[in-house]
């Protein structure tokens, strides 16, 4: 199978980010781009916005689309996998969203030698600036794996990882950003307990969190530990701090956050 188009099932958020995305950022043309969703009221609308075509079944979208992705949630999969299973034809490529559903899985509900891809997005994909992990079956060639990774970019940064570490970038990476909005949004209450506004100590505190990060993204050969320390002076107001957060185990919580987050993942997984 040898056509450009691409095909989505599902325009939820992130399917619907992915389709902006394709159409607007990465440049493709828009009559190349087949949709898909059970709620037309939602695919007419996006299709509309888009110029893209607003696939009439899912036979119309697998029958024409070289490289498919899947947004639909993990409990819709496994039927809409059976239910396309018939349709599907050699060469063609099903990039999955689903969290928790594994390549053997989606392989199983597919004919055999299908061409299956894994991703585990972030919701600051939303915006362009998500991470997304990837992983890819043994019958995926590179060249094909690059062509979606290509397709994402509009998304964020793509990540290649082995599939039996997905449940940990599930841990790490997925539900990374509410790691991050629990942490800003006790900083602004901190900054409205020694005296500021609240809208001042917002704006104060997600200031520090984008220029921290990009200073870490700037200097990306220095560990984290040199950018902290090199703003820690001895007896200093930094020093008095970071003894707090040591002392009350804001490491030790953090890592073990993560660690009850992959090992929920990995149950949701096997459940």
């Amino acid at each position: 199978m040898e056509n450009n188009k691409i095909g989505l099932i599902g325009c939820g958020a992130m399917g619907s980010a992915l389709a902006k995305g394709i159409v607007k950022k990465v440049g493709i043309d828009p009559s190349l781009v087949y949709l898909y969703d059970l709620n037309r009221e939602r695919l007419e609308d996006l299709a509309h916005e888009l110029n893209t075509v607003g696939a009439n079944d899912l036979d119309e979208l697998v029958s024409q689309c070289r490289k498919i992705f899947i947004a639909v949630k993990p409990q819709d999969i496994e039927s809409l996998l059976y239910s396309i299973k018939d349709m599907v034809q050699q060469g063609q490529i099903f990039a999955s969203i689903a969290a928790g559903i594994t390549i053997n899985f989606i392989e199983s509900c597919l004919p055999p030698d299908s061409k299956v891809i894994r991703l585990m997005p972030n919701t600051p994909c939303l915006l362009g600036e998500g991470t997304i992990a990837i992983s890819s079956g043994e019958n995926v060639l590179p060249e094909e794996r690059d062509d979606i990774i290509d397709l994402l970019k509009s998304m964020g940064k793509t990540i290649r990882i082995p599939e039996y570490l997905m449940d940990a970038a599930t841990g790490l990476s997925g539900t990374g950003p509410a790691y991050v909005f629990l942490f800003i949004e006790t900083m602004i209450d901190a900054g409205v307990a020694v005296g500021f506004r609240r809208d001042v100590a917002s704006e104060m505190v997600i200031q520090n969190i984008i220029g921290s990060a990009r200073m870490l993204q700037d200097n990306n050969r220095q560990h984290p530990a040199e950018l902290r320390n090199s703003v820690t002076s001895p007896a200093g107001t930094t020093t008095a701090a970071m003894h707090v957060l040591e002392e009350s185990g804001f490491r030790s919580c953090l890592l073990k956050s993560v660690i009850a987050a992959t090992n929920q993942a990995e149950k949701l997984r096997r459940g």
